[in-house]
């Protein structure tokens, strides 16, 4: 099984400059790395430089220009580019705990795709990181919350899965099977601005007989504070689709991965 790491980002490149040292530092690489970069300027494409000479797997960046919020188009783009036959999906604002790969391979399972959580990490403590080299996060350090999500317990994830009846989904960090991905189209590029494309995406591979493994206890990642809010003003919008999604138990988009494939 290959596996392609795709990290999503959007102008904040000290943050990226985390999470790549972050995926630098995994006790298992992927092979290869992917930034899905929705319209950064020329600051994030210096930090993807910088660690394609550093990176000893290839690292490819997907960029396309700023045409406003069109994370879900960026994605599939990722994903066309992909060459695993597994691809782990993150947002470029975690730092990921060092066995972060190692664990989606082991819980990667035909017939299914996983979502799982992350801890957060205070305002304060996130201003102390930026700029700084990547140092590691542990569900102990000062400054970390949500701290449930930042213990790493193998045993205690191995039972969680097969408990676990809920449905909801967090685009920062999933994982998919390639052909999984193909058969649903990817996200629906209709959605345009925050909200929803996840949970819509999820619902359709879930319609198409692949089963939501919920992870917690593995799998970990902590995501940086950021005070820059989001605009919700597609979320409507967003939520229609969902909805409509949901009521016609829809399979396949119309708008999706297949307008990138070659």
């Amino acid at each position: 099984m290959t596996v392609s790491l795709i990290i999503s980002t959007y102008n904040w490149p000290d943050a990226l400059r985390l999470c790549l040292g972050s995926v630098m530092h995994q006790c298992q690489l992927p092979d290869e790395i992917i930034i899905a970069d929705d319209g950064s300027g020329e600051p994030t494409r210096r930090v993807v430089e910088e660690f394609g000479c550093l990176s000893h797997v290839p690292l490819h960046h997907v960029w396309h220009e700023d045409k406003g919020f069109r994370l879900a188009e960026i994605r599939n783009k990722a994903f066309a580019a992909a060459k695993g036959d597994y691809i782990i999906q993150i947002d470029g604002d975690l730092i990921l705990h060092d066995h972060f790969v190692a664990d989606h391979k082991a819980m990667a399972e035909r017939g299914c795709f996983v979502s799982g959580t992350r801890g957060m990490v205070s305002e304060a403590c996130t201003l102390k990181l930026l700029g700084k080299s990547f140092s590691p996060l542990h569900w102990y350090s000062s400054g970390v919350c949500h701290r449930l999500n930042a213990i790493r317990q193998p045993f205690c994830a191995s039972v969680y899965h097969r408990l676990s009846k809920y449905w909801y989904v967090k685009g920062c960090n999933m994982a998919f099977w390639r052909d999984d991905l193909l058969k649903v189209n990817g996200y629906d590029q209709d959605f345009v601005g925050w909200g929803s494309e996840d949970n819509e995406m999820a619902n359709r591979l879930r319609n198409a007989g692949v089963t939501q493994k919920r992870v917690k206890f593995r799998c970990v990642a902590f995501h940086l504070f950021h005070g820059h809010g989001r605009d919700e003003s597609g979320l409507e919008a967003n939520n229609t689709i969902y909805r409509q999604s949901i009521a016609q138990k829809r399979v396949r988009c119309q708008n999706g991965i297949d307008k990138h494939l070659k």
